[in-house]
């Protein structure tokens, strides 16, 4: 078991708001999760080169729009102890308008929040703490982006030929809305390895 594992416990999860000093240990975490052949959530056999850069990541901190959160590894594991510098998991929210196609004024659906940048440590999947974390993450997309007249709707992007990956957010209450778009070949996002990819658009209604 490796020092992540054992100090890393669902119950002892916390995050913070991520800032630029976390822009390295961030690009290391996410390309690791999403482009090697580790843990049960990375894309390597569907898209090759790298998730992101440090660039992309100084832009969403710095987007007074997004929201990325942070689970950041600490030398007892707990939220007292000192911050090593390497980050554990991550997530993103970020609120989108919904706006009518009649006037381009919100409609009574409100703001959708969509999630994405979701990353656990290949050492700590299986163990609970991705749905700590994305609990969080809906939890603060809810009270943040809801009310009473208009409840906030969660929304994300996953790849087809994913079945494992749909199914576990299905079990979370995530429905496919049927939309999706050809996964986008322009060099920004990593390189398709197959001619068929697509993202899949899900969508989760604020209980």
């Amino acid at each position: 078991m490796t020092n992540e594992a054992k100090n890393a416990q669902k119950e002892n999860v916390f995050l913070r708001v991520a800032t630029i000093a976390d822009v390295p240990a961030l690009e290391v975490l996410m390309n690791r999760c999403y482009r090697n052949q580790e843990g049960w959530t990375n894309e390597a056999q569907l898209i090759g080169g790298i998730r992101t850069t440090q660039a992309e990541l100084k832009n969403v901190i710095n987007d007074a729009k997004q929201y990325l959160f942070v689970y950041p590894k600490t030398d007892t594991g707990l939220r007292e102890g000192n911050e090593t510098g390497e980050i554990l998991a991550c997530i993103g929210v970020q609120g989108q308008e919904v706006h009518s196609a009649e006037d381009n004024a919100k409609s009574a659906d409100g703001i959708k929040a969509y999630i994405g940048m979701f990353a656990v440590h290949p050492d700590l999947q299986g163990q609970g703490i991705g749905d700590v974390v994305l609990n969080a993450a809906e939890t603060f997309a809810m009270r943040h982006f809801s009310s009473e007249q208009a409840p906030c709707r969660l929304t994300m992007s996953i790849l087809n030929h994913r079945p494992e990956l749909l199914a576990y957010y299905q079990r979370r209450g995530y429905e496919l809305t049927g939309e999706s778009m050809p996964f986008p070949n322009d060099g920004n996002n990593g390189e398709p390895l197959r001619e068929d990819l697509q993202l899949l658009t899900l969508e989760k209604r604020a209980q």
